[in-house]
């Protein structure tokens, strides 16, 4: 089964301070057709005005992994962790038995673009924890850079679910093959530019959903990055 999710086709929040698309269902948008892939539960592409943010707030039994595009995103949370996150940080917070945070764009003069990431984890009540890293577009370009798993393998940030997050700027020209394991899926979604994946051409935004196949095989990349998640079925 391949799968496109086109971006147009995504829920839309526009609160004003606020621009998000929702690749599933999220809050006040519903769609049965797109209520998860496995264990992934939530893309939210995020745009938000200089100053404004999300308050203070409660999460639990939750992975959320953040990878800010563009812009300055500060983060504080109740086990006392602060920082700004930039293009090339990403942020995992396992939200355990609870936890409370706050999101705001840091600049006064200048959106912040960031995707929020939601997985199910394998385990719940858990104490939360927190992980932050960077990875440059030069350590993501040409190849599928593991930036989430659930060994930290390969330096990437931790996540309590057996699921592994790649990211990749692709040159043109070259292939890149993921092979999947029987009774794995992979979900990919292009953060910009354009790409051909299993011969599916997706434009930025776009999204693919990939069950019952060998491989995700990406080819004829212009200007793209994109991340592409491993999954449990």
């Amino acid at each position: 089964m391949i799968e496109v999710r086109k971006s147009s086709d995504r829920g839309l929040a526009d609160l004003g301070w606020l621009h998000s698309r929702h690749s599933f269902s999220f809050g006040h948008y519903h769609d049965p057709a797109h209520s998860g892939f496995g264990p992934l539960l939530v893309i939210n592409e995020d745009r938000v005005m200089p100053g404004k943010g999300f308050g203070t707030h409660g999460h639990r039994d939750m992975e959320i992994i953040s990878y800010v595009l563009d812009g300055e995103l500060a983060h504080k949370d109740s086990m006392g962790n602060g920082s700004v996150l930039r293009y090339g940080d990403v942020q995992r917070m396992s939200a355990g038995n609870g936890v409370m945070h706050s999101e705001f764009n840091h600049s006064d003069k200048r959106d912040v673009h960031f995707l929020q990431i939601w997985i199910q984890p394998s385990v719940k009540g858990i104490s939360p924890g927190y992980e932050e890293k960077h990875f440059d577009a030069d350590s993501k370009r040409g190849k599928l850079r593991l930036i989430a798993s659930p060994d930290g393998a390969e330096n990437s940030v931790r996540i309590h679910q057996d699921a592994r997050l790649y990211a990749s700027v692709p040159e043109p020209g070259t292939e890149l093959v993921l092979p999947l394991a029987p009774g794995r899926i992979a979900y990919l979604h292009l953060i910009r530019g354009a790409i051909e994946a299993n011969g599916v051409a997706l434009s930025g935004g776009d999204a693919l959903k990939i069950r019952d196949q060998p491989k995700v095989e990406l080819r004829q990349a212009n200007d793209a990055e994109l991340l592409l998640f491993d999954l449990p079925d």
